[in-house]
């Protein structure tokens, strides 16, 4: 219960921001289009995510939270603060370096990044202006995500799950300054950095009142930073596997226009089970698993991730199922609109098709690392997110090359290989996890992984059905796409609960539970 429990704070401010980060997105999307602009902006914004992705949402932290909650147990609460405050000024001093080094080398950088418009006299130097306004946001996400560890590891979920609400607010209110697409595009960047400094103030101030007072001076290389650093570099590395391969594929994408776009705009819907799920189950197991593995219980680590790899699936198989039967459907009748037309729609239909079946992947790469971070082991996922990194690459440039000589777009290609590379990472880490005997799952949890398919294959076979019929169901539901299209997701949500309760991927025990709490 205590898994679900928090994974249920998580996720309902999760869910908060990525309802923000919808509408944020509709509007952008609106008022770009999908076209060299949005190109341009989608490129500076690719280093904000994937700063979120691998420091706020979970994979400094769980490099850190292990070493906090070690320290705190074994040497007390003031241990623990200097410790969080020598890694505080470390952190802030490389990240702060990083972020002069990158202003500087912009324009090579996005030689690399976004090379297909390198001849573009206007829109790549617009890529490294936008891109050179959003870079310190990198600072910010470092801070923020060590202090979203002491407040996990105070069992405090709320306030780091909410704080990325900031950034979607700030963009939502940017994307309506300015009076063509290239100021409304230099605004949204000017709101990313300025969204990255609310969140650290926001933080500091939760961090406060759980009375861990930290305080910002010079860096020291101490036994502890080094103990921190050996742990989160490579646990960063090997949390972040997926969000390289999502640069790698944009900056392939930048050799087909529009291809940015619409990456960008499927990534927004696979991304939502992801945020939900994958990153709150990882978070909320995490000091769970470390406090059993300091005292040996293997017992008690099987239970937790029997628990955890349950609820993730139970909660994401559905929704690739989803994304899998209607594609079309989702993109259509949430993004199509302003400059963003139905053709657009279904290109990006196409990436998100491959995504879908990619999902479970991506949230149980972020399950099974736990596994590892926990016994405080951050060089094997490490190791296997680079493989997953190269496999990605050359499978993706492959793909990618080969459509675009047949005549055809290439970028589902990219799509196919982020989730090939996935699904590689996720064997590589059962597979180790289980010849050490670190972890074995119990038979409980074998019925319900079939349990879960059953269910979202009857999910998905009626999706695709409502899929169909989605014109008659828009012209009742306020003759309006975007209502129908509300309407078909909260039938097949209402649907799957059914479902899951008859096969029994869902115990109305945890419900009932759930409730209570």
């Amino acid at each position: 219960m205590s898994v679900l429990r928090n994974t249920l704070t998580q996720s309902s401010w999760t869910l908060g921001s990525r309802i923000l980060g919808f509408a944020r997105d509709l509007v952008i999307l609106a008022k770009l289009g999908a076209g060299p602009v949005a190109d341009a902006f989608f490129t500076a914004l690719m280093f904000p995510n994937l700063f979120r992705r691998v420091f706020a949402e979970g994979a400094f932290a769980q490099a850190f939270v292990p070493a906090y909650a070690r320290t705190m147990e074994a040497e007390g609460e003031e241990a623990a603060r200097n410790l969080a405050e020598e890694t505080l000024r470390g952190l802030l001093a490389v990240t702060v370096g990083l972020v002069i080094i990158a202003q500087v080398a912009m324009p090579w950088i996005m030689l690399l990044l976004h090379g297909g418009y390198r001849n573009d006299p206007v829109h790549f130097p617009l890529a490294i202006l936008l891109t050179q306004i959003t870079m310190p946001y990198l600072a910010f996400m470092a801070l923020a995500a060590l202090l979203s560890g002491v407040l996990n590891s105070a069992g405090r979920f709320g306030m780091s799950a909410g704080a990325p609400t900031l950034l979607n607010m700030c963009l939502l209110g940017a994307a309506f300054i300015g009076s063509d697409n290239y100021d409304v595009a230099q605004s949204l960047a000017i709101a990313v950095t300025v969204a990255g400094a609310l969140q650290v103030a926001l933080l500091w101030y939760g961090v406060s009142r759980q009375k861990v007072r930290l305080n910002i001076g010079f860096p020291k290389l101490t036994p502890g930073v080094k103990r921190v650093a050996a742990l989160a570099i490579p646990g960063t590395i090997a949390a972040s596997g997926m969000q390289i391969n999502i640069v790698v594929s944009q900056a392939l994408a930048s050799f087909e226009a529009g291809a940015k776009s619409w990456l960008y705009s499927a990534d927004r819907l696979y991304q939502l089970p992801l945020g939900l799920v994958g990153v709150a189950v990882g978070l909320a197991i995490l000091p769970r698993l470390a406090r059993a593995a300091r005292a040996s219980d293997e017992g008690d680590s099987r239970d937790i991730m029997d628990n955890g790899i349950g609820l993730a699936m139970a909660l994401t198989v559905p929704a690739a199922a989803a994304l899998m039967a209607a594609p079309f459907l989702f993109v259509d009748s949430f993004f199509t609109r302003g400059d963003f037309t139905s053709d657009d729609a279904a290109l990006t239909a196409q990436a998100l098709f491959h995504f879908g079946w990619g999902v479970p992947a991506f949230v149980l790469i972020k399950v099974l690392a736990p596994g590892f971070f926990a016994r405080e082991d951050t060089r094997t996922p490490m190791n296997f997110s680079l493989i997953s990194v190269v496999v990605n690459t050359v499978l993706g440039a492959g793909l990618f090359f080969f459509l675009k000589s047949q005549g055809v777009y290439g970028f589902p290609g990219l799509a196919i290989a982020t989730s090939t590379a996935a699904w590689i990472n996720v064997i590589l880490l059962f597979a180790t996890l289980k010849r050490r005997d670190w972890y074995n799952p119990g038979p409980e949890l074998l019925k319900r992984l079939v349990s879960v398919m059953l269910a979202s294959s009857a999910l998905g076979a009626l999706l695709w059905y409502l899929a169909s019929i989605s014109g008659q169901i828009s012209e009742v539901a306020l003759d309006s796409k975007f209502v129908g299209a509300i309407v078909i997701a909260l039938a097949g949500a209402a649907a799957y609960l059914v479902f899951a309760l008859v096969f029994g991927a869902i115990r109305l025990s945890d419900m009932k539970g759930a409730l209570r709490r």
